[in-house]
């Protein structure tokens, strides 16, 4: 089938354990690498029209909400309705309802006007797009002039040693757990294949710039394991 609509029935698959599991499987660490980034998000003090795309199960929507300035909204974009469903309650726990609202729509097919969004965010999202290309160029077409991207992705580690790590870990260990849990092995396969087969660094920024970003910069964190991607829209 078609990747986008496997990626649809993966993520509806797992979203009763998506979150348990990873955070576990993260060893946690996730966490922090979304605090970084939210601080790339809510950096100014006005209130702010935010786009947080394949915003899954509103976690990372969660995190941006609550850090940015009165007044601003949240909206996340996901493929996935059992991950929009979960999202929705954690939202409605988190007494969010009126600052975070989830809403099912493609990445490549954003269904909003130009200019719409001062912020657009993807955490964890981006290796799952079918046509990365193409989502760059929607999410840069619904920013506003000045307006910023900014992306968090998983990644390889550059040192051998680290990368060895990695491969035992991702490759061997986190199947086996995340199938068992789940009951969806072949998603616990497909999710760290897809982060092997994501673009290098250098690579991505020039996509990034190819897609009309200016002064695009990339950030390492846990020894390259993930990586926040910047953009602006001049």
């Amino acid at each position: 089938m078609p990747k986008k609509e496997g990626i649809r029935q993966l993520f509806d698959n797992i979203a009763p354990e998506y979150d348990r599991l990873n955070h576990l499987l993260s060893l946690d660490i996730d966490r922090t690498w979304r605090s970084r980034a939210v601080r790339q998000i809510a950096d100014v003090q006005v209130p702010q029209n935010i786009l947080d795309v394949a915003c899954g199960t509103g976690d990372f929507s969660i995190a941006i909400a609550r850090k940015s300035a009165p007044g601003s909204h949240v909206t996340g974009l996901d493929l996935s309705e059992g991950m929009l469903a979960i999202g929705r309650e954690k939202i409605h726990k988190a007494g969010l309802s009126s600052v975070i609202s989830l809403e099912l729509g493609d990445s490549e097919d954003i269904p909003y006007g130009e200019g719409c969004f001062d912020r657009v965010s993807v955490a964890f999202g981006v290796r799952n797009f079918e046509h990365i290309d193409t989502g760059l160029e929607e999410m840069y077409r619904v920013l506003k002039k000045g307006g910023k991207l900014v992306i968090l992705e998983l990644s390889v580690p550059g040192n051998r040693i680290m990368q060895w790590i990695y491969n035992l870990y991702f490759l061997k260990i986190l199947p086996v757990i995340g199938g068992k849990v789940s009951g969806h092995r072949s998603a616990y396969e497909y999710l760290p294949a897809s982060v092997l087969d994501f673009p290098k660094p250098d690579a991505f920024k020039t996509m990034m710039e190819r897609a009309g970003f200016t002064s695009v910069r990339h950030k390492s964190f846990t020894f390259g394991i993930c990586r926040m991607f910047t953009g602006l829209k001049r």
